[in-house]
């Protein structure tokens, strides 16, 4: 059998709590298995988080600790590494972090903004100063930049798959200079020509429809049940309760159907792009 490949712990946080639980389980003369016997989670997940590709949950670093015995060290760790990936984001926000980066499909519905995964810079720091115009703007731009590092999950060439409605008024109501909305529908347009995102319009004019109140970021895993996550101003929700769940699919599946099919979508944002290109507003 071939020799296993060492982790460089310093690689990233993940990276290095990682090898540091993978050595201490080894001192300890443990398998993967019989480290997380007695928890609700299996040998592949414990493995994931020695390597660094996912990160330890606080319920289960406390387990850990448990059972290599060694006295609180992963739970401590464990709060360290959620605040330090946690800058330049809300408290809230933290579960949707992660849970990003393991979902197989996310599909989100945010009408009043361009939803953050999607932002440019300056529309990401155009929403941020609206929101806390008194803030030093160094703090704006640790959140400017934490949010366009979200983005880098576009690119991997499949996963996640990402499908986004979004309401008319975003493409006709300019929260920046013309050139700058032109920047960010093009945003949008060049992901989805990649075959990374597929966003759909919702019609200014399309009368009731069934999200018409708040916000949703629909989350499904492979190897986890799915999550949803709201949001309104200065706080969110993660929702995991299954009965919730299914309400919010529903609703957001007869929302989809409200909306333009996908290439109508795409050509009336390129549209709206060219006209702010040109000086227009958008019809």
């Amino acid at each position: 059998m071939p020799a296993r490949k060492d982790v460089d712990g310093s690689a990233s946080v993940p990276a290095f709590y990682g090898a540091e639980l993978r050595w201490k389980r080894e001192a300890a003369a443990r398998t993967l298995q019989e480290t997380v016997d007695g928890s609700f989670y299996g040998a592949s997940y414990l493995s994931e988080i020695e390597r660094g590709t996912r990160r330890m949950p606080q319920d289960l670093a406390r387990h850990v600790d448990r059972v290599l015995d060694t006295d609180g060290f992963f739970e401590r760790r464990c709060g360290d590494a959620r605040r330090a990936r946690r800058v330049g984001h809300a408290e809230y926000f933290e579960k949707v972090l992660e849970a990003e980066k393991h979902a197989e499909l996310i599909e989100e519905w945010c009408p009043s903004l361009i939803p953050g995964l999607l932002q440019t810079a300056a529309y990401a720091r155009a929403v941020i100063r609206a929101t806390h115009p008194l803030e030093p703007l160094e703090e704006t731009d640790a959140k400017v930049n934490a949010r366009l590092a979200r983005a880098k999950l576009f690119d991997d060439p499949v996963r996640p798959e990402y499908w986004v409605i979004l309401h008319e008024s975003l493409l006709r109501l300019p929260i920046l200079p013309a050139e700058e909305m032109a920047e960010q529908l093009d945003r949008i347009t060049a992901l989805a020509r990649r075959c990374r995102i597929t966003p759909q319009v919702l019609p200014w004019n399309c009368g009731a429809h069934p999200f018409m109140l708040g916000t949703a970021k629909v989350m499904t895993f492979a190897d986890a049940p799915p999550l949803v996550y709201t949001e309104s101003l200065h706080t969110g929700d993660t929702i995991d309760d299954p009965a919730l769940v299914k309400e919010y699919r529903r609703s957001y599946d007869r929302l989809r159907a409200a909306a333009l099919p996908p290439e109508a979508s795409l050509a009336l944002i390129e549209n709206a792009a060219e006209d702010y290109r040109n000086g227009n507003q958008p019809a």
